[in-house]
């Protein structure tokens, strides 16, 4: 069990995690015609939208109710009903998802009180959802404020068993935590698919921020789940939870609903996947396609090739919890051993990572650990480049926001050809770092200091690597 260090810094000074309320737009984004709304100051939002923009490369839609010093003081009614009545009267959404800041919370606007206050005013709004989630930035991290918009969307939006009680049993929710991509989605809904199985994935990025092209301009989502979907999700008869964070979510559509749930902290591995697809033979009665069967020979295949490149390697991971915990997992049946690992917030899942100490900070701790215990490698998001620089590591970018390289979106890691793609990259960066900065030259032989070699030479991990190459 790894100890948990909370951190003693006054501050962060180079920031890891991002914010609740980003998390909690970033959920609402994957509803059919949504526009996110982040209820305080405009540099709230701008923050949020930049990092967005910058990692899907697409248009993002959030709005924000602009608050200012003077509207801070005397509460935010006003500018949230005329935030609601511009949002429904220019872009015509389907649904608004409201999410709350520091600035907001430490008002103390009583959200919930303000929208029934706005729709009693506001008859014409009597039919638009309007969903509001508390996201106080000033606590927790991005995977919190996820987590709390789906269970929010659950509460408010699935309706209760049909008085028949009858269920679809080819019907299953899948709530996928906020490390999944839109490419992860895909790769799920193809596998539930095969078994026979109708999924309905709550939210689903996939439709909405999959880098496709719309017929036309819309200034809400341009995909995802629809509204009425979403309600009919209790005729289901399971529904699959991906990540630990998505637990909550799972429990909540169960006491709502009765549809029972099973929680699959990691999808990226060998053995989690086993697990994941005999459940859904289960569920479904129907074998396992033989086609699976040939991707999961494929990746104990490129994890026996790749094994000697990651297999020893010392590895420094920053991310969000459930993502620390599926990438350290998988790494460790690679043989690499989690030497320094820093996550963003609190989560049970945190203490059963196999490393000694996750300790909850930075990415200046990150870098710091990593140098004191000579790590080999350095995965975490694009704002971890630098240090890998400074310290000369091979560097794998992975998790949100992942702004200066393409195709952020379609990284894939779930699933047996997702686990082995993930397997081939980080090899293939290690092997690449490896010829880049650590080939034997003339010059590095002639400066090498200790006993002379002798003709023909060659150390023992260089005739290793040459043997497997």
């Amino acid at each position: 069990m790894a100890i948990v260090t909370a951190p003693t810094k006054a501050c962060a000074v180079n920031p890891l995690k991002m914010s609740q309320p980003i998390g909690g737009a970033f959920a609402f984004m994957g509803l059919r015609g949504a526009m996110p709304l982040l209820h305080g100051s405009q540099g709230c939002t701008s923050f949020g939208l930049t990092l967005f923009v910058r990692h899907f490369k697409e248009a993002v839609p959030l709005q924000t109710t602009a608050m200012s010093e003077v509207a801070t003081v005397f509460g935010g009614y006003e500018n949230l009903e005329q935030a609601i009545l511009n949002i429904y009267n220019r872009a015509k959404p389907k649904i608004i998802g409201i999410c709350s800041t520091g600035v907001t919370e430490t008002n103390g606007d009583d959200v919930d009180a303000y929208l029934k206050l706005i729709r009693s005013k506001q008859p014409q709004l009597a039919k638009l959802p309007l969903v509001y989630v508390s996201t106080p930035d000033f606590k927790g991290a991005f995977q919190d404020g996820w987590e709390k918009a789906v269970a929010r969307i659950v509460e408010v939006l699935v309706e209760g068993p049909s008085a028949s009680g009858l269920r679809d049993p080819s019907k299953v929710n899948i709530l996928p935590g906020c490390h999944l991509t839109p490419g992860d989605l895909d790769e799920l809904r193809v596998i539930v698919e095969d078994f026979g199985l109708c999924p309905s994935f709550l939210p689903d990025l996939a439709g909405s921020l999959d880098g496709h092209i719309p017929d036309e301009y819309t200034p809400t989502t341009i995909g995802g789940i629809g509204v009425d979907e979403i309600a009919s999700m209790g005729c289901a008869g399971w529904t699959i939870a991906i990540g630990a964070q998505m637990q909550r979510a799972a429990e909540v559509m169960q006491v709502k609903t009765g549809v029972p749930f099973r929680v699959f902290e990691r999808l990226c591995g060998l053995c989690p996947n086993d697990e994941f697809m005999t459940f859904l033979s289960e569920i479904s009665g129907r074998p396992i396609p033989l086609k699976y069967r040939r991707q999961r020979s494929q990746l104990a295949d490129a994890m026996l090739d790749a094994h000697f490149h990651i297999g020893g390697r010392k590895v420094a991971i920053g991310a969000e919890p459930d993502l620390l915990f599926d990438l350290s997992g998988m790494l460790h049946d690679m043989g690499a051993q989690v030497t320094a690992a820093v996550t963003t917030t609190q989560s049970e899942v945190i203490e059963r990572i196999k490393t000694k100490e996750v300790l909850i900070g930075d990415l200046e701790d990150l870098e710091g650990l990593a140098k004191t215990h000579h790590c080999d490698l350095l995965i975490t998001h694009s704002h971890g480049r630098q240090a890998a620089a400074r310290l000369k590591l091979p560097f794998y970018r992975t998790g949100f926001p992942m702004f200066d390289r393409l195709g952020a979106g379609h990284q894939l890691s779930v699933g047996y050809r997702g686990t082995r793609n993930l397997i081939f990259e980080i090899a293939n960066l290690v092997i690449a770092h490896r010829e880049e900065n650590d080939q034997p030259t003339p010059d590095r032989w002639r400066t090498t200091t200790g006993l002379p070699r002798c003709s023909g030479y060659r150390s023992s991990t260089g005739a290793a690597e040459r043997s497997i190459a």
